[in-house]
Parts: C-alpha cells; structure tokens; sequence
C-alpha cells in the first residue's frame, strides 16, 4: 500500500508567494528608513523657582510737624448810620401808551394836493415797422413815410451785401441755411436787442455782427414822439458749387 501525501501538508507549494510577500515588506521599510527625516531641536533648559521664604521689609514711620494755618483777619462792623439829605430832586417821567382806546378821539386830518408827490415815469413804447407814422431815417433817405420805408428797406439790402462774408469755418463743414435777425432801433436810433434764430451757431455768430454795423439812425416817431421800432430780416447763407 503506497502512502499519498495531503496537498495541504506541502510546505513548499507557497513559498513563492511568501518570498514576493517578503521582499515587497523588506523594500517598502528601506524606502521608509531611506526617506525618514530627523530635525535638530534646541535644547531649553526650564528652571523652577521656588520662593521658600517670603522677605519682609520694615518701613520707619516719619512724623512731619506742618505748623496750624494763621487765623482769618476780624473785621469791625460798624452800626452808625449816617443820613444824607437830598440835594436834587428828580423828577417822575411817565410813559404814555401809544395805544389808542375807546375813549380817545382820533384827529380828522385832510389831505391836500400839494403833500402827494408825483414821480414822472419815463413810459417805453415801441411800434412795429409796418404800422409806424414815421419809419426810422436811414442815413441818407429823405421823402414821405412811404419814401422812407422804401429807402430804408434798399439801404438795409446794401449794408447786407457790402458786410456779408461768409464764415470759413460754416464754408468747410458745408453749412447753410437762412437765419432770421430780429432787433430794435430805439428812440435814440441805436440798434439794440440783437437776436438770432438759424441752423447754426457760425452762421447766426455772423448775422448778429453784420447787423452790429448799422449806423445810427433818426429814430422813428408816432405821434411826434420818438419810440421804439423792431425790425427783423432773414440772411440766406448759401455756397455756390462751382
């Protein structure tokens, strides 16, 4: 009878496995001891002291002699009373309320003419060019009302014409446009009151300055009495392509 081994008896049927188990074990602790790092610590000495007795000091009482404050000054207080006669009399002023009561009467007081001031006030008119007795006087223009108008209509072309320059600036960009002028000949024949109404402001800056040059006139007149005139006028601004 042949005698058979148990398999689970072989000691050496995983000795392999053991080995490799092994090394890996044996590699990964010399990885770890090759890799372990140690620092230097400083070394601090600590001393414990202990307070066994306990000194005690004796501190000299000093008495300092301070001298009593002196004593307050006395004062005499004197009883006689002496009487002093009135030398002036003065007199009671009495103080009358401004008020006014029942009572009272109250003055009837007239006034006349002659306590009333009255200030004359320089009274402004002005009238449209249109309806005017007299137009203002151009320099130079003579004749009837209707003449006068004529006239100062024709004078007004000529001043535009001989002042008109159109602005460089308005020339490059290509603006154009009419501006509308309005302003006032006052009794004096000075032109004032000077406004513009256009599509820019290069263009109503020179109306305003051609209508600046206008001389002075004889001022126009309704009812024999110098006023007032407006007078407005459109300036066309246009280029001429060439």
């Amino acid at each position: 009878m042949k005698l058979k081994k148990n398999p689970r008896a072989n000691v050496g049927r995983n000795s392999s496995l053991y080995f490799a188990v092994g090394l890996n074990v044996m590699l990964l602790l010399t990885y770890l001891g090759l890799e372990h790092k140690t620092y230097e610590t400083p070394t601090t000495k600590v001393d414990i002291l202990m307070l066994t007795e306990q000194l005690e000091e004796d501190i000299p009482i000093t008495t300092i002699n301070v001298p009593p404050p002196p004593p307050p000054p006395k004062t005499v207080v004197s009883e006689a009373i002496t009487v002093v006669e009135d030398v002036a009399e003065v007199e009671e002023t009495f103080v009358e309320s401004s008020e006014i009561g029942q009572d009272d009467i109250i003055e009837e007081r007239v006034a006349s003419v002659d306590d009333v001031e009255v200030e004359e006030v320089e009274e402004y008119i002005e009238v449209p060019f249109a309806v005017i007795e007299k137009v203002p006087q151009f320099p130079g223009c003579e004749g009837s009302n209707a003449e006068l108008k004529a006239c100062f209509q024709q004078k007004m072309q000529e001043h535009l014409q001989k002042h008109f320059r159109y602005p460089d600036a308005a020339a490059e960009l290509n603006i154009q446009g009419r501006v509308f002028v309005y302003f006032l000949i006052d009794k004096y024949g000075n032109v004032s009151k000077i406004q513009t109404r256009g599509p820019n402001k290069l263009l109503e800056t020179e109306a305003e300055r051609i209508i600046g040059l206008l001389p002075k006139m004889e001022p126009g007149k309704q009812r024999n009495k110098p006023v007032g005139v407006p007078y407005s006028i459109p300036i066309n601004f246009k280029l001429h392509q060439q």
